[in-house]
């Protein structure tokens, strides 16, 4: 934005430039929700009777589904990256004009996460490749359908991270969710691994 004087001085002459001051702010432009509209003509011959032709639909990770690709990412970073849970997105959407129900983003992160599968695995065996991992345990809250509580579930951590003895392979961590913390859970997460795994005191890594 460029913000001129007078062009005219007062005496009568014209002005002109001999330097000038710049200042920088930070404005935000809010995140902007658009309906995208894919159209697909139908066509047909009027010679012959060859039926009716249309180029196939392009696919989408939700057949005949509302969201983009970009829309499923963007709700999967706020939840895991940003750490935003799905009833405060709906809420943040509603305030857009958007009605999204948090059963139906629940919905959309389930199906993300299914097609997300091949990268976990691919992530998975590239860490179980590594000489020495970390691996950890934390407890999480889970939902105990028709109990009204929740019950105690583990979500184990895989862990490479060799930056601090200059190693070559780059860091990298990969969670698995088990109902326990049991060895059990562990020998079937390292399946494939053999070299030093770095742990806590637990006994159930023994």
């Amino acid at each position: 934005m460029i913000i001129e004087p007078e062009a005219s001085c007062a005496c009568g002459a014209e002005r002109h430039v001999i330097g000038e001051d710049v200042s920088e702010r930070l404005d935000i432009i809010p995140a902007q929700v658009r309906v995208i509209v894919t159209r697909r003509p139908q066509y047909a011959c009027r010679s012959c009777k060859s039926g009716i032709a249309q180029a196939a639909a392009p696919a989408h990770i939700l057949a005949g589904g509302m969201p983009t690709e970009a829309t499923l990412a963007h709700v999967l970073v706020s939840k895991y990256a940003d750490h935003l849970p799905l009833y405060r997105q709906a809420q943040i959407y509603s305030r857009q004009g958007l009605d999204l129900d948090r059963s139906t983003l629940a919905a959309w992160v389930g199906k993300s996460a299914f097609e997300l599968t091949p990268v976990y695995d691919a992530l998975m065996a590239d860490l179980k490749r590594a000489t020495k991992l970390f691996m950890d345990e934390t407890p999480a809250p889970v939902l105990a359908p028709g109990r009204k509580s929740t019950k105690t579930g583990y979500f184990w951590a895989l862990a490479r991270d060799d930056r601090p003895w200059g190693g070559d392979d780059p860091p990298g961590v990969a969670f698995t969710y088990a109902p326990g913390r049991s060895s059990q859970h562990a020998d079937k997460i390292l399946k494939g691994f053999s070299g030093t795994l770095q742990v806590d005191g637990y006994a159930g890594y023994n």
